[in-house]
């Protein structure tokens, strides 16, 4: 029998639950440098191109043979209006996307590049080889707007346990949370769809949303135990 989200539902406008993780569970995250570069190719899908072209041409000063690298630029997939990233979260050996896709099964050209190219770039780095995740992304369709915002929140609080005393979650530099209060901008990241579905009846505010995400945790807490269930070891 498969593992479970292996099967995947593709459906137009269709919101996603995207996750996966080092094979044998390993670290795919090994320093700073690891985490910039996953974004890096995150922003690098998402913005138009021309975007990403004038961002090395005015501020990325001190990148040699720019003119290269915006000819390999152009060569790339781009996801810009076909993929819209909701929230993210990155882990030291695991990574998880919330996310809207346009065109049935744009997902997949996307996740293909996206995992391809850090793949290639890890291997290279660490000057290993083989498969550096443990098989094929996982993938859940977000059926009801209630998963939508309890996704986020869950996404959201992966890093509490990496925690150091004293520290909270708004310093965790591999996440989407900053930007949701408004301590960062990040303008390939699509707030607006947890920002409207935010408590029914009520105006969003970074205030309110850190309130919901980091409200005591229980055994009982409905919200994550919906998303738990639905992730695998």
């Amino acid at each position: 029998m498969p593992s479970k989200n292996i099967i995947k539902t593709y459906i137009e406008n269709g919101f996603y639950h995207i996750y996966n993780r080092g094979v044998e569970k390993r670290r795919i995250f090994l320093d700073e440098q690891d985490y910039k570069v996953f974004l890096s190719y995150l922003k690098l899908y998402l913005l138009p191109k021309e975007e990403s072209a004038n961002e090395i041409i005015n501020h990325d000063l001190k990148i040699d043979n720019k003119e290269k690298i915006i000819s390999e630029l152009y060569k790339l997939n781009n996801f810009y209006n076909k993929i819209e990233l909701i929230s993210y979260v990155l882990m030291p050996n695991h990574f998880h996307l919330e996310l809207k896709q346009k065109n049935k099964k744009e997902i997949e050209s996307f996740m293909r590049s996206l995992i391809t190219k850090y793949s290639k770039y890890f291997n290279k780095k660490y000057e290993r080889v083989g498969p550096l995740f443990q098989g094929r992304y996982k993938a859940v369709l977000i059926n009801n707007t209630e998963y939508l915002l309890y996704l986020s929140r869950y996404i959201h609080l992966n890093p509490t346990e990496l925690l150091v005393k004293g520290q909270s979650l708004i310093e965790y530099p591999w996440s989407s949370y900053p930007t949701y209060l408004e301590k960062l901008n990040i303008s390939w990241l699509k707030i607006n769809y947890i920002c409207n579905s935010f408590l029914e009846n009520k105006i969003f505010s970074a205030a309110l949303y850190k309130k919901y995400v980091e409200k005591v945790k229980d055994e009982d807490d409905e919200d994550l135990k919906l998303v738990k269930d639905l992730f695998i070891d």
